[in-house]
This record gives structure tokens, C-alpha cells and sequence, in this order.
């Protein structure tokens, strides 16, 4: 399919007259596949070449272009610079503006805490990796300088050890990779997104990575899980033991590694405090998420959350209620919580241009591979230094034999441009020789300097039977390698941070404690409040506490176990467990029901009744006299729904509902005044809940049912008048006898 692209008709620059432009006003047909190969294809190159994925050095080009700009500032040595100055500097070589550039330099900081191994040393508020609210300060606050292990990034970069490239503008030289002397690229976490493509590698310990290699090239196959157990993070915590997938992630470079939160239990305050976060996550996250699950009655067992994070570090307090056990809660959490996390790995490094998917043991192989080069390209440029040096001593050598010669020639030389060919002829020494001879100056013209300059030529063709014979033996290459891994291993390497979890206790939501079973009471107002006391606390409580024109409308005895149905007006039926709802006082509110089952906007409690057991019958009345008799099992569910919809028909509007165990009498009342007993067992319960029911009471025009209450036996004087034997009735009115039972009683 082809779209028509149409180039405008006219581009008149208001100043000038009778402007035409070449092609303007026609139509090109260009298909969509040849407009996104030629528009989107070399952003989509660019994002993945130069921006989002790192190269076999471990760094992308941004991390690159900063370090090699402190390194150029000798940042090396010596003290801390502002950041702002840093950040000015490297915008020479990289041209996305200062504050992409900050933000580099933070994630390389110690101070952050992003990076296992940090790069740049910093000084002042540079935030935290495990916080979003930890913000850094300004460049123009905070100093770096780079950290002693970067010396290992840039260790020979001046001996032709990598290819350097010009910058934007062509106005200085930049490296296209650093010659790192240990594998960077698998000691950080690095992470980055292109197009249609992403990266994502976790961080090993400097020590066992360093191992690990050696073992590679002493062997091409040893098992890589000897040497190197799992991923450590710069967080700590615990990173969970799979050996199966661990293999896959070495093997493919993609599987996913769990890591859990590290904790200690404080038994004086009955307090849990988290220390240490798996990378993925932060620490407010943990918060809001521990927050939601109290919210929700999930976790019950907290009695306060507080983030207690200083300068000495991270650190979460969970406040214990009295008994529980810290163990359980805290495999109850990883379980609920980021607490636990996964850090997906995708080992996407760019190999000589092209990007790879590669496991541990393949970027070992190419790393090992690229640092070969690296040693090749140094010990000949090493060589070449020494042979120039050799070649120039022995020219000097020539003009031992005979000193007064050359001073004779170079004296009886009319023209200066004369002085070298002399020299050249008169030793049989070659142009650069002579060159070197001819700018000594006079006072070095004599035996004893010319001997000391010439003392090493012995030396210097050891040094180059030795630089050669590296070249010619790719095993001596190997062993300088290992020997530069064993020096970083022993100057860098320290213990593990992330501690491995070989045996893991999940969280099994069947095996959770079962609901404390003891007796509440519960007030239930006219408004939708929902009061739990406990029945044992219940002579200790004053009145009952509602708000301003609520009244208490119900109130049930019931357990602590038995659950809930609460009806909405919508139609609707929310189940709840009366331990959802948290114990109170009498002095307190207690909870807006609505909320706390989050109904919709503007959805009312229509009726609330406690369930201990599944039998019985709920009872409907509608305004249009129709009764529906529901079986309550309707209402039973195996899974833990929340909202049960239709919970009842809407065709009429619902005068009143109840809940009963087994048949009663009720009275019905209408708006007529006419009043009629119903017995339950007159009516045939139902299984669908949406039933419209069956005609009980008859009523008159513009009248309607209005109320229903049990009927209690000498209510009526003459009780008769008001049963019927055939339904509907349209019931009867009230004598002066029976208002008069009815107020007595």
C-alpha cells in the first residue's frame, strides 16, 4: 500500500517576489515500507548503536564520553571537582544537553548506590538508587572525581590499545571503547531500551567474575557455576537459589533471578527492621504497597509502618502486634510485597556493531577476545617505541668510532640544509639517524654521553625479542591477562553483598492462620456506619457513638468468623468477613461501609445481615406488593468474590429485605393503611436471585407497600382479619381495638 505524500504548493518568502521552488505542487508516490526504511530505520540504528545498548567495555557512549572527559581533566589524582564543571567539559564530546549528562554521572556515583562497582567517587547529595523521593542536588552543588577502579578503564588508552574516533564536531579525538582490564560489562547492572530491542544484565562479584575468566581461558570448558554462584547486587539482600535457571541464564543470557529483602528482628521492641532492597524496587514502593495491604485487612499483623531511612542508610520498622511470629510474617510479605522481586535478565551487548543476545560464558569468550586485541595492539605499539629508540641509538653508536669526524664534517658544511646528507654519507647512517645526530647539541658531543645514551642498546634488543616473541605466542598474551585479572581481583574484589538463599520458605496462602474466633458486636446506623466491639469489651463502652442525625439501626451478636451480606440499592450484594471489618470503640465512628467494600459513587446500604451458616432464605419486598423468597445458598460462592451482581430484581422498587433461618410471620404495611400477615412457608423459595417474586398484597392506586416488620403474637386484637388463606390479599385496616394492642404491646 502506498500513500501520497504532497509537497506544498508554495513557499513565499513575503520579502522577495516571484519565488519558485523546484518541485513544488507535485505528487510523489512513495510506498510506506521505503518512507520508514528511509525515515525510521536510521533513528531506530542510531538508538541502538549509540544510546541504549552497552558494548563488549561495559559502557554505552554516554558513560563512555563522561569518564573519558574526567579522565582528560586528571581526575584521577588529586581532589573533587564541581559537577557543573564535569558536565560543561563533557558536553564537548556529547552534545544531548547537561542535564542528561548529571544524570549519567549520578547512576555512576558511589554515592547513588545504582552501581556495584561505582566509577565516579562523590562528594554531597548525589540521592539514592532505593528511594524516588531522595532527589540529588544541582551540578553547581555537588564534586567528583573518578574512583581508584577506573584506573583499570583507561590503563594504556595512550599506547594505540583502541581506535579513537572524531567527536561531533571534529574538533578533538574520543575513544570507541575503553581498554578495560577486567569484565566490566558483568560487575554492574546495566539496563537500556532501544527500538524493538532491550537490554537488561545483572551484576556479578568482581572476585568470582575475575575467577571465572581465568578458569575460561586456562579451560575453554569449565562449568561457570563453580566459579561464579550467582549475580550479587550493590543492594544486598537475598538472591534466591535456581540452579535451573541460573544454567539458563548463563547458557542463553535471558531467565529472570528472584532477590529478597533483607531483615532482622529487634525482640526488645517487637520490631522488624528492612535493611537491605532488592534492586528492582524502592523503598517507597514497599511502603504503599504494606500500606494497601493493611488497608485491605490482608495484613493484619502490623500495628504501625515507618520509614526510618538516615545517613547510615535504608531502613523500614515494622511495628509487630504482641505474638506474631516475625518469620512468618516476613514469608507472608515477600510473598504480597516487592519485598520480593524478580530482576529479569536480557544480556544484549553490542559485538563489533551488531547487537547480541549472549550468555555469561560467550561474553567472557568475546571479552577475553577483545582484550587480546587490546594487548596485541599495546605490546606493538611498545615495540615500535623501542625499535625507533634502537634504531636511533645505533646511528649515535656510528658516531662513536669517530667523534672528531662528524664535528669536522658538520664544520666544514657551507649549507645547513647540507649537514644531514653529510652525516649520512660520511657514516652510511640513514636520514632519521642523522636527523637525531645533528640536533645534539655540541657541549653532548663527547665520549662519556655518547656511551651512556648507547649503554642500553643491548638492553632494548632484549626488550624487543621479548615484545616479539609476545606477539608471536597467543598463550603469553593469555597469561598477561590473567596475571592483570589476579592484580584487579586482589586490589578491587571484596566479599559478596547479596547473600545466596539456598533454601527458600514460600508463603503458602492455605496453610495461612485461620480467622481468631471470638464474640463481637456489631452497630450498624441508618447511614452505613459499621461499628465492631468485642462483646467482652462491650460493659466497659459508654453509648454509642454516631454522627449528627445518624442513629443506630441495627445490631447483631455474632463471631468474629461469620461473614457479611451487605445489599445496595444498585441491586447489588457485597460479601464480606466480619474480621475485614477492625475491632473498635464506642467512642469511635467505626467504618463507612460503602468505602470500605468501595461501592460505586453513589451506591447506599440497602440492608446488612450476618451469615454464620449458609441456611435460610432472604426475603424481598417490593413496593408493588410482590414478595420474592430467595434461597440464601444463592448467595454461596467458592471463590472469594467480592460483588455478586443481581443480587435482586430492580423491576420494583425494594420496599424492605430480610434475612431469615426458617419461615416466620410478618407484617406488611401499606401506604394505604391496610396491614397483612404473611407467613413464609406460603411461598416458594427460589434459586435465582433476580426472581420478581410473587403477588402477596394487593394495593390501590398511588399506594404502595411501605414497611415489614415480624409479627408478635397479640400484636392484633383479632389476628384473624389480617390472615388470609389465598394470596394476594389485600389485607385489612387496623381497628381501634387492634392500634390499641399495638401501642400496649
Amino acid at each position: 500500500m502506498a500513500r501520497k505524500k504532497k509537497i506544498e504548493n508554495e513557499a513565499v518568502n513575503p520579502l522577495a517576489e516571484n519565488v519558485h521552488i523546484q518541485g513544488a505542487g507535485t505528487i510523489k508516490d512513495e510506498g510506506i515500507t521505503q518512507t520508514l526504511k528511509s525515515n525510521y530505520m536510521p533513528y531506530a540504528m542510531s538508538v541502538i548503536l549509540s544510546r541504549a545498548i552497552p558494548e563488549i567495555d561495559g559502557f554505552k557512549p554516554s558513560h563512555r564520553k563522561l569518564l573519558y572527559t574526567m579522565y582528560n581533566m586528571g581526575l584521577l589524582q588529586g581532589g573533587t571537582v564541581k559537577s557543573a564543571n564535569i558536565v560543561g567539559r563533557t558536553m564537548q564530546l556529547n552534545p544531548h544537553g547537561d542535564a542528561s549528562i548529571y544524570e549519567t554521572m549520578i547512576r555512576l556515583a558511589r554515592g547513588n548506590e545504582s552501581l556495584l562497582y561505582p566509577f565516579v567517587e562523590s562528594k554531597g547529595n548525589f540521592g539514592k538508587a532505593y528511594s524516588k523521593n531522595m532527589m540529588y542536588a544541582a551540578s553547581r552543588y555537588t564534586e567528583a572525581k573518578l574512583s581508584p577502579i577506573s584506573k583499570e578503564l583507561f590503563e594504556d588508552i595512550n599506547k594505540d590499545t583502541v581506535d579513537f574516533v572524531d567527536n561531533y564536531d571534529n574538533t578533538m579525538k574520543e575513544p570507541t571503547l575503553l581498554p578495560v582490564t577486567f569484565p566490566s560489562i558483568l560487575c554492574n547492572v546495566t539496563t537500556g531500551i532501544a527500538v524493538g530491542m532491550a537490554s537488561s544484565i545483572a551484576s556479578f562479584n568482581l572476585g568470582e567474575i575475575c575467577d571465572t575468566t581465568v578458569a575460561l581461558i586456562k579451560n575453554p570448558d569449565h562449568d561457570i557455576s563453580e566459579t561464579l554462584p550467582a549475580p550479587d547486587f550493590v543492594g544486598g539482600g537475598y538472591v534466591v537459589y535456581d540452579k535451573e535457571e541460573l544454567d539458563r541464564i548463563y547458557k542463553t543470557g535471558r531467565g529472570s533471578i528472584k532477590i529478597r529483602a533483607k531483615y532482622s528482628y529487634d525482640k526488645s521492641y517487637s520490631c522488624i527492621d528492612i535493611t537491605q532492597i532488592p534492586p528492582t524496587t524502592t523503598c517507597e514502593a514497599i511502603i504503599d504497597k504494606i500500606v494497601e495491604l493493611v488497608k485491605t485487612n490482608k495484613v493484619k499483623e502490623l500495628s504501625d509502618l515507618r520509614d526510618e531511612t538516615d545517613l547510615k542508610g535504608l531502613r523500614i520498622t515494622l511495628d509487630l502486634k504482641r505474638g506474631v511470629d516475625p518469620d512468618a510474617l516476613m514469608t507472608k510479605l515477600y510473598k504480597m510485597t516487592p519485598l520480593e522481586d524478580t530482576f529479569s535478565c536480557n544480556f544484549n551487548v553490542l559485538i563489533k556493531g551488531y547487537p547480541k543476545v549472549l550468555g555469561v560464558k560467550d561474553i567472557l569468550d568475546e571479552w577475553v577476545d577483545f582484550r587480546l586485541e587490546c594487548i596485541r595492539r599495546r605490546t606493538q605499539f611498545t615495540l615500535n617505541k623501542k625499535q625507533e629508540k634502537l634504531h636511533l641509538l645505533q646511528g649515535l653508536d656510528k658516531i662513536l668510532l669517530d667523534i672528531d669526524k662528524a664535528i669536522k664534517i658538520i664544520r666544514n658544511t657551507e649549507a645547513e640544509s647540507d649537514v644531514v646528507p653529510n652525516l649520512m654519507i660520511g657514516f652510511g647512517i640513514d636520514k632519521f639517524q642523522a636527523e637525531y645526530v645533528a640536533e645534539i647539541k655540541l657541549r653532548h658531543l663527547n665520549r662519556e654521553y655518547i656511551l651512556k645514551r648507547t649503554k642500553d642498546i643491548e638492553d632494548l634488543k632484549k626488550d624487543i625479542e621479548e615484545l616479539q616473541g609476545i606477539l608471536d605466542s597467543k598463550n603469553r598474551q593469555k597469561k598477561i591477562i590473567i596475571k592483570e585479572l589476579d592484580e584487579v581481583k586482589k586490589k578491587y574484589s571484596g566479599e559478596r553483598k547479596s547473600q545466596i538463599l539456598y533454601e527458600v520458605e514460600e508463603f503458602d496462602s492455605s496453610a495461612e492462620s485461620e480467622i481468631p474466633d471470638y464474640p463481637v458486636t456489631l452497630f450498624i446506623t441508618k447511614e452505613g456506619y459499621l461499628n465492631k466491639i468485642r462483646t467482652a469489651n462491650l460493659r466497659m463502652s459508654g453509648e454509642q457513638k454516631v454522627k449528627e442525625g445518624d442513629e443506630v439501626d441495627k445490631t447483631f451478636d455474632c463471631s468474629n468468623k461469620d461473614e457479611l451480606l451487605v445489599f445496595s440499592d444498585k441491586g447489588q450484594v457485597y460479601k464480606a468477613k466480619v474480621d475485614d471489618f477492625p475491632d473498635s470503640k464506642a467512642s469511635q465512628l467505626g467504618v463507612y461501609v460503602p468505602v470500605k467494600l468501595e461501592m460505586e459513587q453513589d451506591e447506599k446500604v440497602a440492608y446488612i445481615c450476618v451469615i454464620r451458616e449458609y441456611v435460610g432464605y432472604m426475603l424481598f419486598v417490593f413496593e408493588n406488593g410482590k414478595v420474592a423468597k430467595v434461597d440464601i445458598t444463592a448467595y454461596q460462592t467458592k471463590t472469594n468474590r467480592k460483588k455478586l451482581l443481581k443480587a435482586y430484581s430492580l423491576k420494583s422498587p425494594l420496599a424492605c429485605c430480610e434475612y431469615i433461618e426458617q419461615d416466620k410471620e410478618f407484617v406488611l404495611c401499606s401506604t394505604s393503611g391496610r396491614m397483612l400477615i404473611l407467613n413464609t412457608g406460603a411461598l416458594t423459595p427460589k434459586t435465582s436471585k433476580d426472581t420478581i417474586g410473587v403477588s402477596v398484597m394487593t394495593q390501590k392506586k398511588n399506594h404502595k407497600i411501605e414497611s415489614m416488620h415480624e409479627y408478635v403474637e397479640g400484636e392484633f386484637e383479632k389476628a384473624w382479619r389480617f390472615r388470609t388463606k389465598n394470596l394476594p390479599a389485600a389485607g385489612a385496616l387496623p381497628s381501634s381495638g387492634d392500634n390499641a394492642a399495638q401501642i400496649s404491646f
